[in-house]
Order: C-alpha cells, then sequence, then structure tokens
C-alpha cells in the first residue's frame, strides 16, 4: 500500500472529500464533513483509521504495524503503517470499516442527505 492508493481508495468512496485542515502535511477524508481517515503526507507511511474500540484494540494486538493514533482518541482511532505486517486488502478492509463507522453516527437527517446523493 502506498499513499496514493490509499488516497485513491478513500475518495472512491460515496461523498467522500479531501481537505488539508490541521496542516499541509494531514491529508484529512471526510464524508459529509466527518473525518474517516487522515493520511500523512510529510512522512507517507501510514493512515490513520477510525475503529470500533473493541476491535481497534484486537488489531493492535494482532499486527505490528497498527498502534493507537497520535494526536487522536486512542479509543477509537488506530494508525496503520504501510510497510508493516498488515496486507493491502486488509488496509481496505480497514478503511471500508472506518468509513461504516462514520456512517454509524450520521443523525437521520444526515443520513436522509446521504442516502438521496447518487
Amino acid at each position: 500500500m502506498n499513499v496514493e492508493a490509499a488516497r485513491e481508495y478513500c475518495l472512491s468512496k460515496k461523498a467522500a472529500t479531501e481537505c488539508l485542515p490541521f496542516d499541509e502535511y494531514s491529508l484529512v477524508m471526510k464524508v459529509m464533513g466527518k473525518m474517516f481517515a487522515m493520511i500523512d503526507l510529510e512522512s507517507a507511511d501510514h493512515i490513520v483509521l477510525k475503529c470500533d474500540p473493541e476491535r481497534a484494540l484486537d488489531l493492535r494486538e494482532r499486527y505490528e504495524a497498527i498502534d493507537g493514533a497520535w494526536h487522536f482518541n486512542k479509543k477509537y482511532w488506530n494508525q496503520v503503517a504501510f510497510d508493516g505486517d498488515v496486507d493491502d486488502k486488509l488496509i481496505y478492509s480497514l478503511i471500508d470499516h472506518s468509513y461504516d463507522e462514520v456512517l454509524k453516527k450520521f443523525t437521520r437527517k444526515m443520513r436522509n442527505e446521504y442516502e438521496a446523493i447518487p
């Protein structure tokens, strides 16, 4: 996995957008204004993803390349190294999971707006 593949996959998700709200290196991926991923463009070696708290802990125990995300609530956010013991298939799956975790928190109004997007 690399930064460009992760970026393209994130942007392929319905209603996904990208921005640089924190600095010129922290590329944030959002769905309807809610963050589901962040890619560090400076180091270009990891992605930060939202995760179910129990699954987050399990992943950290099973993979050396997955840690609690630095500067994020470690209960919900994992940092996944691109060059570690996590294969591309799992990284794509974790991006999907992060996106779905954000969708689950949508209000009814947001969900209706999301579902109206073609």
